[in-house]
């Protein structure tokens, strides 16, 4: 039980990562395919914008170079293209350079070029890359534009600026160079290599790659919706994390919700309190489990509805939770039944608590002049110590099996009316143990005829004769050994093996009498008592007319016995089974006269045979005055009901 409540709070509370993860791997997808267009998209634009024209050039250079290597006039022809180059041999010596700045030959790369072709390229010697930063465009924007103003001042008339007149540069070069340096804020200096010669030798030229402020804009406004798409990403994750989280701890909270009253039940009990019980946090503290039953509650339901009693059941449970601290537990478990864990320091002061508790909510109906009652079964928890004096902790406590507990206590006082406080100790589970015992030894000490039948006798005492006797049970068990009746009919009362045992009883009542008929002996009617239990049997007279005749006993030796307390059945069932044993010729007989309050009713409507006087009416002070006036008048009423009279527990000749 306890395993697979576990394994159902668990399901409810596992958080459905894996579908988040689903998603967010493929968000994840969606934005590495992004990144993977835009660096292709990107490297094409560079690659077309960038070193596409300029490595026509080289190529077209290249060409050139080939159609006339061994003209000495070719160097000049490549000069005129103003690119930096060089040509290699085979073996990677230069056999020419123009240009100031050479290449670095020792970090060779590779790039695709318009994904046509792949390319060798080389990294420049002097400077990989070089970035105007902030203020060297400060600097350079407001020298070329005072130099704008100052060539616009003179051009009107104005005298020049001589530092401007120093510099040979023309107001459009000057206007072109202001504009470029607008625009281009990074260089990528980049060698780019043709093989010549039917690849025997190469010639390397110089491109420049710049950046301007329109590729920084688009790279940054890129890097911008990358991290908005991922920061939309993020949050849309924990959106969804944190709402599984949520519903699984609102599915939890409604499942460990009691209908009734709103408060916690019998699941929340059993997981949140084994969780206490077994942590070291709590090993020090003494615990008390406490099964508290509103008695009579369906009865108020009767009278005033199922939601006025639900109605109270709350007041009950916000009464309860008003006495007991945070540390504490309070559980609805059923109709009329709540589960507590309650701390304690001694058992005095633990009673002396719940009955306070007890008197409290016996008046929680205000307003109205209800008087509840409560019995409470507890099941004490203290803490446990090792053979140092050390605290141990309650690792294998299953409270389930504490609560049953502290249930059997509160059974023990169950025929109760009133309120009372019951503690679970050992004579408890020894008259559990015994209960079990005899329920797992009835039906093999039936079969094996374990039980005994013993014979008391009914004397005449006028004139001393034998005139009946009544058959008593006895268990004669090879492992409990010798067992009286009340240890162990009450038990088969409550489980229903008692219908067995009257047929047990019965066939061998007839068998002694055939026995002892056929041996000669003179016989007298045996009572044998048949329990209220049989009574509802439509076909009751017939089984024990068939188990007389079976063993082959005259009707009229077998005398049937009814307790007082069958009366209180169903009157015209027991009238019918009662005329039809008598038509059988069986004398029914009326057991424990006295004992109930419908007995005379009962003389007035049943045909009785015989009245057995209960023996309470020969005990006590008053049996020489008092009870001598009801049993002589009972012995009156019963001739004159032509009945006859047995009394039971005459023990003295007086």
């Amino acid at each position: 039980m306890a395993k697979a409540r576990d394994i159902n709070i668990k399901k409810i509370k596992k958080t459905n990562f894996l579908g988040i993860l689903l998603a967010f791997v493929l968000l994840s997808v969606i934005q590495i395919g992004f990144v993977i267009l835009f660096i292709r998209v990107f490297v094409d634009y560079v690659v077309n914008f960038k070193l596409e024209d300029r490595y026509n050039t080289i190529q077209y250079m290249a060409d050139l170079y080939d159609a006339n290597p061994d003209d000495e006039t070719i160097y000049a022809t490549l000069d005129t293209s103003g690119i930096d180059y060089l040509i290699t041999d085979e073996d990677g010596n230069i056999v020419h350079q123009t240009g100031e700045n050479t290449c670095n030959l020792d970090h060779t790369e590779t790039a695709y070029l318009h994904l046509r072709e792949k390319i060798r390229t080389y990294k420049d010697s002097e400077d990989d890359l070089y970035i105007l930063d902030d203020h060297q465009i400060s600097v350079h924007y407001t020298e070329l534009y005072r130099r704008m103003i100052e060539y616009s001042v003179s051009s009107d008339g104005f005298s020049a600026n001589t530092a401007f007149e120093d510099e040979d540069l023309s107001p459009e070069e000057a206007a072109e160079q202001f504009e470029n340096l607008l625009s281009s804020a990074v260089h990528l200096p980049l060698w780019l290599s043709v093989d010549i010669n039917n690849g025997s030798g190469q010639l390397i030229g110089k491109a420049i790659v710049s950046m301007d402020s329109q590729d920084l804009f688009m790279i940054a406004g890129y890097i911008l919706i990358v991290v908005t798409f991922s920061i939309t990403v993020f949050i849309m994750l924990m959106i969804a994390v944190i709402s599984n989280v949520n519903n699984s701890r609102r599915a939890l909270r409604i499942f460990f919700t009691d209908a009734v009253t709103r408060g916690h039940n019998w699941l929340w009990y059993t997981y949140r309190g084994e969780q206490i019980l077994r942590s070291p946090f709590h090993a020090k503290n003494n615990y008390a489990i406490v099964n508290l039953v509103f008695l009579k509650y369906r009865n108020y339901c009767m009278c005033h509805s199922i939601p006025e009693g639900e109605k109270l059941l709350k007041q009950v449970y916000e009464r309860i939770l008003s006495n007991i601290t945070r540390k504490e537990m309070l559980a609805h478990v059923s109709s009329s039944n709540f589960a507590l864990l309650l701390r304690y320091g001694s058992e005095d002061e633990l009673r002396k608590r719940l009955n306070n508790l007890i008197a409290d909510i016996s008046n929680v109906d205000d307003g109205h002049d209800h008087i509840f009652n409560f019995q409470a079964g507890v099941d004490l928890l203290p803490a446990r110590t090792d053979e140092k004096g050390r605290i141990v902790r309650r690792r294998g406590v299953d409270i389930e099996v504490e609560y049953n507990n502290a249930c059997a206590a509160r059974n023990a006082v169950s025929e109760r009316e009133d309120s009372c406080v019951s503690f679970f100790d050992d004579a408890l589970i020894e008259e559990q143990k015994w209960l079990d015992a005899v329920f797992e030894e009835q039906k093999s000490a039936l079969n094996n005829e374990e039980f005994l039948v013993y014979y008391q006798p009914k004397y005449d005492p006028n004139t001393n004769e034998l005139r009946g006797a009544e058959a008593l049970i006895r268990w004669q068990s090879p492992r409990l050994g010798f067992v009286s009746p009340g240890k162990f009919i009450p038990i088969f009362e409550k489980n229903g093996f008692i219908t067995e045992i009257d047929h047990y009883m019965l066939r061998h009542v007839a068998r002694d009498q055939k026995k002892w008929l056929d041996m000669g002996l003179s016989c007298v009617p045996v009572s044998v008592n048949v329990s209220r239990a049989h009574f509802v049997e439509e076909d009751l007279a017939e089984q024990i007319r068939d188990i007389v005749d079976g063993e082959g006993a005259p009707r009229n030796l077998v005398e049937i016995e009814l307790t007082e307390s069958a009366f209180f059945d169903d009157k015209n069932a027991l009238l019918t089974t009662v005329t039809r044993l008598q038509e059988y010729g069986f004398a029914v007989s009326m057991d424990d006269f006295g004992s109930g309050y419908s007995s005379l009713n009962s003389l007035k409507d049943m045909p009785l045979d015989v009245l057995k006087i209960d023996a309470e009416f020969f005990r006590g002070d008053n049996a020489k005055d008092r009870g001598k006036v009801v049993v002589s008048e009972t012995i009156k009423l019963a001739k004159s009901l032509d009945m006859r009279i047995v009394a039971e527990g005459v023990e003295t000749k007086d």
